[in-house]
């Protein structure tokens, strides 16, 4: 294998954009940068104490190009020496740090406390990072006039997240999968305040992981934080910002350096001032983990506590995280999800996720980027016509894209079709770029068609091979000049990486995923069309070195017959996209604009019903729901909704849960909820279970919807253990989400129950409510669910067990549970459980060292009997004790435990608001006793049921 970053599990490929210091189109790129392993480097040298090569000759100057919208690794100054750090520095303490009442930072070194020198410093970082970071480059910008950051930027849904969850979809299906869910689910948190805790949150945070797929955001907050950083907007607290984006020091990654001596490397205007102990809060950004090549080992035994100490770079970077080095400097690192995990959670805390745009920002986005609002506003409509266009706004990088493409049509006459599916838009932004060329360099006049057919070329091998960057020898290898290659600002675009000093070769990527594997499904389909021949086929030595020239094909059905085998068949989805492309690519509509395009391509033949009718087979043949999705989205880009038609007329009619459904039907039925517009948030199984099919048959179909789904009702559905196993299995995959669990009159057993316990321990799992009414559990299962819960109690809010065999030795277990500080239960529900005195006292002792949560405590039909009526009475008179709802129908209470409760209830009588005591035999002074305390005006009292 060459030397290039393949796919990891779960990964794909990124965009194609500048390598520079800017992501060519922000909102985002997420692109590698890396040196080809032919790249001659020249010895660096630096000056210093710290000594190992010399930079001072090879510092050049800028070129005339426009400031990047990234990290730029040259300043527009160089001042004398290096900076110093003296001793084991650190730049400030954490633990001293407070939040004041406005959730600001307050430091104990801030601007004021700086000596004069230290205040030039800063001031000097603040102007050459404001210079670096403060326009925004969105493709063919960057040609022209750069925009400000802050006249267009649009706040992006971040939240926080957890660490270790990784999805192994494309990363367009998260985003459709993403779009459904409430944006009241997590509470958002502005880019700025990444480093503040949220309320009830005390501890402070040193290190920030932030998560998000290709071209969401991740890059364009990072640069409004610095921007506001610099214009003394926000986080005031921090002295200096150090950005090193991994596309930079994975230059470095043979080098043996100090700290210092690092910073003296990228930041040169830090020499001749020595930064004393403890003068500065410092704050390193790493953008890009997912481009990383170093060998970022945490089990190293490599420990650095001394900063004047050299080491390899990803040694410096992994004590940097781990807090050995400089301990109280904050770290900030984003990743797209799949590399997320090599950093150890323990090194994290606090893990964020940017989601992109949610729908209002969608919304203000297009109508900051376009000065006409009324077609600002026609643009909007048009795209929320489209649910899988409106879908693909939540990526700041599509929207830029629409923009671009709605825009330039609405202002022509003769306009022509609006795209309405995203092989129309996409092959319109083409044509778009096009049109946009460098005339200085612009010399050979090479043919449009010419270089779009070799870059959908170098973009198909690259992305069946999985590799996300490319080399100038693989554009050469597809016959592409480097400088034609630079004409289209918004497809291709060469970096030459002179900001270091260092001679470096030319780098390439697409500006985003999106954009590649349209040109690859455009190369792959005229390929088809012009020579009669398909990509796909391979020799035996070499899955897909090579093409075969013998074989010659006809129809074009042939090819899409083998692309969608060959999408099916991976792993992680990476040609589900192309395939979407290639197969719209086919429709006459498409055609007619790829004529103006390309003129090297023929007629074939064509039957799109037989295309068709293929993807419907695949989908009936298909055991995976979660596969078939694409398939479904390819169905709508060759305009067949056939198949979603028949079950909006089952879903509007009521009737779905009387049809007899096939497989194909099963499948479009989990399409059409999951795309629906309206979010699906409460999955009702009862709806779709009719005299055909079983409960635990009809789960299965539907777990795709069940797991995008925060309350899942189940209830006296007929779901047995083997429905139950496979609902938590699936629901692992992304036991996040779910927030309700009802699983009542079902005889699930002992082993669904165990599975169950299974999910409740993992940490991401965020069950409020779970309820196992009649679900025939026993005591020995009731340890195996509490001990699930007692690894992760702090979210379970309702747990009804009633009418199971739970008894004294599962209530005792339950206790247990209850004890842990961190158990947050507020609803109990014990009714029929088979509950005697004994294991009602383990309850009320339990509620007693913890009895500030609980609300309701329902123990009917259970043999509490007088003494457990006082040990739960000797629990109502604790102060702390909260408890609103107290249910004891048919419990054996006598006068004495009528006489008790009474009693309790007078000495703290604020809080409980409904007793009830029915099927006891009770006396009328006893009903008086309590009648008289629901009176009085001084207690909480409204419900009294005897």
């Amino acid at each position: 294998m060459d030397d290039r970053k393949t796919f990891r599990h779960g990964e794909v490929c990124p965009g194609f954009s500048q390598l520079k210091g800017d992501r060519s189109i922000s909102p985002e790129s997420s692109c590698v940068s890396m040196k080809s392993d032919t790249s001659m480097i020249e010895p660096v040298r630096f000056e210093g104490k710290h000594t190992s090569t010399d930079l001072s000759q090879n510092h050049k100057e800028k070129s005339n190009s426009p400031e990047p919208s990234c990290v730029s690794m040259k300043s527009d100054q160089s001042m004398g020496a290096p900076m110093k750090f003296k001793g084991k520095h650190t730049s400030t303490d954490l633990s001293e740090q407070s939040v004041d009442t406005g959730g600001k930072f307050r430091g104990r070194h801030m601007s004021s406390n700086l000596s004069h020198d230290s205040q030039l410093i800063q001031s000097r970082f603040r102007t050459d990072l404001l210079k670096k970071f403060q326009c925004l480059h969105e493709g063919i910008a960057k040609q022209g006039n750069p925009t400000l950051l802050n006249e267009i930027y649009t706040d992006l849904y971040i939240t926080e997240s957890e660490s270790g969850e990784i999805n192994n979809e494309h990363e367009v299906r998260q985003i459709e999968t993403r779009s459904r869910r409430a944006a009241t689910e997590d509470t958002p948190i502005k880019c700025n305040d990444i480093f503040r805790p949220l309320p009830g949150q005390d501890k402070p945070i040193r290190t920030v992981l932030t998560k998000g797929v290709a071209g969401i955001g991740k890059t364009v907050s990072v640069q409004k934080f610095i921007v506001d950083w610099a214009e003394e907007k926000e986080n005031q607290d921090v002295q200096l910002i150090f950005p090193l984006p991994f596309r930079e020091l994975n230059l470095m990654k043979d080098k043996t350096l100090s700290l210092p001596d690092l910073l003296h490397v990228f930041f040169p205007e830090t020499k001749e001032k020595e930064i004393s102990s403890g003068e500065y809060k410092v704050l390193f950004i790493f953008d890009g983990l997912d481009e990383c090549r170093l060998s970022l080992n945490f089990k190293s035994e490599v420990k650095l506590c001394n900063i004047s100490k050299s080491a390899s770079v990803d040694e410096l970077l992994m004590n940097l995280i781990e807090g050995n080095l400089l301990p109280s400097a904050l770290i900030w690192i984003t990743s797209r999800p799949a590399a997320a995990d090599l950093v150890p959670s323990e090194c994290v805390h606090r893990v964020t996720e940017v989601r992109g745009f949610n729908d209002p920002q969608k919304e203000e986005y297009f109508r900051k980027r376009i000065s006409d609002q009324s077609l600002a506003n026609t643009i909007i409509s048009h795209l929320k016509s489209s649910r899988s266009l409106h879908i693909m706004c939540h990526i700041p990088v599509f929207c830029w894209i629409s923009a671009t493409v709605l825009e330039k049509m609405w202002s022509e006459a003769e306009r022509g079709e609006i795209p309405k599916s995203l092989t129309q838009m996409y092959t319109h932004f083409l044509i778009i770029q096009t049109q946009i060329k460098h005339e200085k360099d612009y010399k050979k006049r090479v043919k449009d068609e010419d270089l779009i057919l070799k870059l959908g070329k170098l973009a198909f091998l690259e992305l069946v091979k999985g590799n996300l960057i490319f080399y100038e020898e693989d554009l050469r290898d597809c016959g592409i000049d480097v400088t034609e290659a630079s004409v289209y600002s918004g497809l291709c675009t060469q970096i030459f990486r002179e900001e270091l000093g260092l001679y470096q070769g030319k780098v390439f990527c697409f500006v985003h995923l999106t954009i590649q594997e349209h040109l690859a499904a455009l190369y792959v389909h005229n390929y088809f069309t012009y020579k009669n021949r398909n990509v796909f086929d391979k020799t035996k030595q070499s899955f897909f070195s090579k093409i075969f020239h013998q074989k010659k094909y006809h129809s074009l059905s042939e090819l899409h017959q083998r692309a969608v085998d060959e999408a099916l068949q991976s792993k992680n989805g990476h040609l589900d996209l192309f395939l979407r492309f290639l197969l719209g690519l086919s429709l006459e509509s498409n055609q007619t604009l790829l004529r103006e395009l390309l003129t090297k391509t023929r007629s074939c033949s064509y039957n799109k019903e037989e295309t068709v009718q293929n993807i419907k087979q695949k989908i009936w043949q298909n055991h995976s729901p979660e596969r078939s999705i694409n398939l479904f989205h390819c169905l709508n880009e060759l305009g067949d909704d056939s198949l979603m038609q028949e079950i909006h007329d089952y879903l509007t009619s009521g009737e779905i849960g009387e049809t007899q459904l096939s497989s194909l039907q099963w499948s479009a039925l989990v399409y059409v909820l999951l795309t629906s517009e309206q979010k699906m948030d409460v999955f009702d199984l009862k709806q779709f279970i009719g005299a055909q099919n079983t409960a635990d048959e009809v789960l299965q179909m539907l777990l795709p919807v069940v797991k995008e789904s925060r309350s899942v009702q189940l209830s006296d559905c007929g779901v047995t253990d083997e429905g139950c196993v496979a609902l938590t299995s699936a629901l692992r995959s992304n036991p996040s989400h779910l927030r309700e669990l009802d699983l009542s009159l079902n005889k699930v057993g002992d082993s669904g129950v165990k599975q169950l316990s299974d999910l409740l321990q993992d940490p991401h799992c965020k069950l409020e409510i779970l309820r196992l009414w009649d679900c025939g559990v026993t005591d020995e299962v009731c340890v195996a669910l509490t001990s699930g819960l007692r690894s992760n109690p702090s979210h379970l809010r309702e747990l009804s067990l009633s009418r199971n065999k739970v008894g004294d030795s599962g209530v005792k277990t339950l206790s247990d549970l209850l004890q842990d500080p961190h158990c947050k239960l507020e609803i109990l529900w014990l009714w029929d459980c088979g509950v005697t005195d004994e294991g009602c006292a383990d309850l009320a002792s339990a509620l007693r060292s913890n009895p500030s949560h609980l609300r309701e405590l329902d123990l009917s039909r259970n043999k509490v009997g007088y003494s457990g009526v006082k040990q739960l009475s000797v629990l109502l008179q604790d102060p702390h004790c909260k408890l609103e709802t107290l249910r004891l129908s048919y419990c054996g209470v006598t006068d004495k435990g009528c006489a008790a409760l009474a009693s309790a209830l007078r000495s703290n009588p604020s809080h409980l608001r409904e007793l009830s005591l029915t099927g006891n035999k009770l006396r009328d002074s006893d009903v008086k006793l309590l009648s008289d305390l629901k009176e009085d005006p001084h207690y909480k009292l409204e419900m009294l049921l005897f």
